[in-house]
């Protein structure tokens, strides 16, 4: 018999997701952050009788009035091929039951999906669906070799420029790094959170959350910061300001990040997301392919969810948050 149980162990909860190569936006830290900014978070195991099969963090947005709600599993669930109909299902009847939002969304991490009754493609995308994962269980040679020749001449390069990788953790160089981040954001135009949303993910993810800056002496010039699992690694932000741009600081600084999370143990390096912009061709010079996992699904739960896939003004300006 399937049922559904709450979970309120993170370690449990941890264990699990990590174990069963959950991605790191299933991760306890994650659900805490976005807990304390504006969501709420639900973690819940899938059960066939005593056995569990899948695993789910629910995150629940409020909306006005009768909208209730949206719910949305990030880069989950996480559940093997042969069980995920069922999964699915259990997760859609306890979000109606239990939560009573207008709808669930998933992005799941798969390349593949036969969508069970019920759920709808959606293009309201909040994690873009093209990206590009390296498979870091390949030999460092064989990285080097379908890279670009020009990104293995600027990795060179930056490191003869006397660029050095450093891995921060203290709350001065996290300010470093967000200061870059800004310079980023402004010279970019999009959007940031408050300062302190960073911050939580540093203290909520911990060593889920390695962050990595470039120097050239003393002085930070770029920075990297993803978030990993037992065998995923997700990129989150990066930022050079303008010393970090001449001396091609990035190059290095990617460069070493998949060496280390080849160490670490790490198989799959995803870059969060292709567009058709400079940060985007930046990522696919480390590569040769793309990859297109199976983008957005909903299962509607109300009455009102046409309202919602229709696009009202809010909830185009509620994806937008949910994507920053």
């Amino acid at each position: 018999m399937i049922s559904v149980h709450l979970c309120n162990d993170k370690t449990l909860w941890d264990e699990y997701i990590v174990d069963n190569d959950g991605h790191p936006m299933q991760l306890w830290g994650w659900g805490e952050v976005k807990a304390s900014h504006g969501w709420k978070a639900e973690r819940v195991f899938v059960q066939d009788g005593e056995v569990i099969v899948g695993a789910a963090q629910l995150l629940t947005r409020p909306l006005p009035s009768m909208l209730k709600g949206i719910t949305y599993i990030p880069r989950g669930p996480v559940t093997d091929m042969p069980t995920r109909e069922v999964v699915l299902q259990a997760l859609a009847d306890y979000t109606k039951v239990s939560i009573g939002s207008v709808a669930l969304t998933i992005e799941p991490d798969w390349t593949a999906i036969v969508a069970p009754s019920g759920w709808h493609s959606s293009q309201n995308h909040i994690l873009i669906p093209r990206t590009l994962i390296l498979d870091l269980t390949k030999t460092e040679d064989q990285l080097l070799a379908v890279m670009n020749k020009k990104t293995r001449q600027y990795i060179r390069k930056s490191s003869n420029d006397g660029v050095t990788i450093k891995r921060i953790k203290s709350h001065d160089a996290i300010g470093e790094c967000l200061k870059i981040y800004h310079q980023t954001a402004e010279r970019a135009g999009f959007a940031l959170h408050d300062d302190q949303y960073y911050y939580d993910i540093a203290s909520e993810l911990g060593d889920f959350s390695p962050i990595f800056a470039a120097y050239s002496g003393d002085r930070m010039v770029a920075f990297l910061w993803p978030i990993i699992s037992g065998s995923t690694l997700f990129e989150l932000y990066g930022g050079m300001n303008d010393e970090g741009q001449q001396l091609r600081a990035n190059y290095a600084l990617k460069w070493q990040v998949i060496k280390t999370m080849k160490e670490w143990g790490i198989e799959r390096y995803d870059m969060n997301g292709l567009l058709n912009d400079g940060v985007s061709t930046f990522k696919q010079s480390f590569a040769d392919h793309e990859d297109l996992l199976v983008g957005t699904y909903d299962y509607p739960l109300s009455p009102l969810y046409p309202l919602w896939k229709k696009g009202l003004p809010l909830a185009k300006k509620i994806i937008r948050t949910m994507k920053r």
